[in-house]
């Protein structure tokens, strides 16, 4: 047999050919040679071709009557037992009602209603094409990537009200076989106190997720998704303990990948009452858990300071900054999650610009031993509380991450703009996310060819190695980006500053930034823009 031919026709009177026509094309994307002998071919026609052309695997398509396909159907198994052609994958593109038919017939290795994911569709030409690749699901980040790429990974946050909504919720998410990665969010009381539960206020049990309480939470969880399609499981990191949260993390849930930001779960944000230097200190013993642990890291600081309405210099700085420390601490594999549509009104071309920004600066840290996965999502504050626009933004923000070549999709639900998504609003938009990728994930234009793209992404590069530069020159150690006093410094002298953290005692919250046609600036008190280096000259630093 030749190892990349695929042949393809509809069966017995059935001249419906564009589900066969569409698996050809999607094939030669992936490196097969087609032959396509067009509609209404007999199963005897069909036999001849593939004694003939011998292919690696055979599509077929048939859209008509049950009573007819359960006839060829048995016409063909018993020409395929005669001349030995079980050895090759038979695939049938078929409607929903015929597809009871053949599965009984046992003929078919894959068939296709349009109602499975465009990834299992994938997974039968990137496998070995002898087994049902969409039914094996490796267990770690890196093998699943490397299994459905270029298919990207969906990623999806949930967490109920209580354990017992969350683990029925994690079992129907599993077995409707759409997510990837269940993202587990626990209440506050759990992220900052799950080691002190004595500090508890649990009148606020439940608030903004599930409220995890035992060890046994936690497992029971992973237990439900144990079916389907075994989903990675995953977790907020805790703004406490966040040392202990790895080790739990990993014991009981496998957790997939940590996420633990520099600056972030301390005093600068509320979320825990850790001073900034002592939480820094802490984060980054927390990142060095992780990756002693061999679970992949992210570092997730840039889209807090975009939330926060900081300059794209800042943003793209602190991009470069997570990923350099998590190399530094010995990290094999890097997530970096690309937020878009942050702040809201910032035109897409400038959030492509950024992006791509923070993309040139990463890949300057890849390696043979420092793999980075790109994850893309929607902007947190981005999605309106009307569900049906919802969902045409959750499509548009996935449809400009695709310019980025995702590793990881995180799906940020419809709903997130009024209420913590139930099981079957997650499924609804990981199904929303698959329609965008079946239909614009190959062969999409060249942005970096696009002027206005181009001179923004060089600019905001520069700036943001300017930024950098500054926050180097206040280090006099070995490594000033390791220094939890330095990056500390950092904050209270202005260099990483937003417009929201006026008031905050450890940052400056002085910088102001408006969005001017579409692109996110830095302006002075009369509303001028402000270039990098001006910004960081009246912080008093000099180039």
């Amino acid at each position: 047999m030749e190892s990349k031919k695929v042949l393809g026709a509809s069966l017995g009177t059935c001249v419906h050919v564009a589900g066969v026509y569409g698996f050809l094309t999607l094939a030669e994307r992936f490196g097969y040679q087609t032959v396509f002998l067009g509609p209404a071919r007999s199963p005897q026609e069909v036999v001849e071709a593939v004694l003939q052309e011998r292919p690696s695997m055979v599509i077929l398509g048939y859209r008509l009557t049950e009573c007819v396909a359960e006839k060829l159907f048995e016409e063909l198994q018993s020409l395929i037992t005669r001349h030995d052609l079980f050895r090759i994958p038979w695939a049938l593109s078929c409607t929903p009602q015929i597809e009871p038919v053949a599965r009984k017939s046992g003929l078919f290795t894959y068939i296709f209603t349009g109602r499975e994911p465009f990834s299992e569709i994938v997974a039968s030409l990137t496998g070995s094409g002898e087994e049902r690749k969409e039914d094996i699901y490796p267990e770690t980040l890196p093998e699943r990537i490397a299994a459905r790429y270029p298919f990207p990974l969906l990623r999806h946050h949930f967490g109920l009200p209580t354990v017992e909504e969350t683990v029925e919720g994690v079992r129907r998410i599993s077995e409707a076989k759409v997510v990837d990665v269940i993202s587990l969010g626990p209440d506050q009381n759990a992220q900052e106190f799950f080691f002190e539960p004595h500090r508890m206020d649990e009148t606020h049990k439940g608030a903004g997720g599930v409220p995890l309480r035992r060890k046994e939470d936690l497992v029971a969880i992973f237990e439900a998704s144990r079916r389907g399609n075994f989903p990675l499981l995953r977790c907020y990191s805790g703004t406490n303990h966040l040392k202990e949260w790895a080790y739990l993390l990993h014991e009981t849930i496998r957790i997939a990948w940590g996420a633990v930001p520099i600056f972030w779960y301390s005093e600068l944000d509320g979320r825990s009452k850790r001073p900034l230097p002592e939480a820094i200190k802490e984060n980054l013993e927390a990142m060095k858990t992780y990756i002693d642990l061999g679970v992949p890291i992210e570092v997730n600081d840039a889209h807090q300071w975009s939330l926060r309405g900081a300059p794209d210099s800042v943003a793209v700085a602190s991009f470069f900054l997570g990923a350099y420390i998590a190399k530094k601490l010995g990290a094999r594999y890097y997530v970096a999650q690309y937020m878009l549509n942050t702040p809201p009104g910032i035109a897409p071309r400038a959030d492509l610009a950024k992006m791509l920004a923070k993309k040139d600066l990463v890949q300057t840290l890849e390696d043979a031993t420092f793999t980075v996965f790109t994850q893309i999502r929607g902007g947190l504050a981005h999605f309106t509380p009307h569900p049906e626009i919802a969902k045409g933004q959750l499509a548009a923000s996935t449809f400009l991450g695709l310019f980025l070549r995702p590793h990881i999709v995180h799906v940020v639900n419809f709903s997130e703009g009024d209420h913590l998504a139930r099981p079957e609003e997650v499924i609804e938009s990981a199904h929303i996310v698959q329609g965008v990728l079946k239909d614009a994930l190959f062969d999409l234009p060249d942005v970096a060819k696009d002027p206005y793209i181009a001179e923004h992404r060089a600019r905001i590069k520069q700036e943001a190695l300017l930024l950098l530069e500054a926050l180097k020159s206040l280090g006099q150690g070995e490594d000033p980006f390791l220094d939890p006093g330095v990056l500390a410094e950092a904050v209270t002298r202005g260099l990483f500053d937003a417009p929201h953290l006026l008031g905050n005692p450890w940052a400056k919250g002085k910088v102001q930034t408006r969005i001017v046609e579409g692109m996110l600036y830095p302006v002075d008190e009369k509303g001028h823009v402000l270039c990098e280096e001006e910004r960081l000259r009246r912080l008093g630093f000099s180039f």
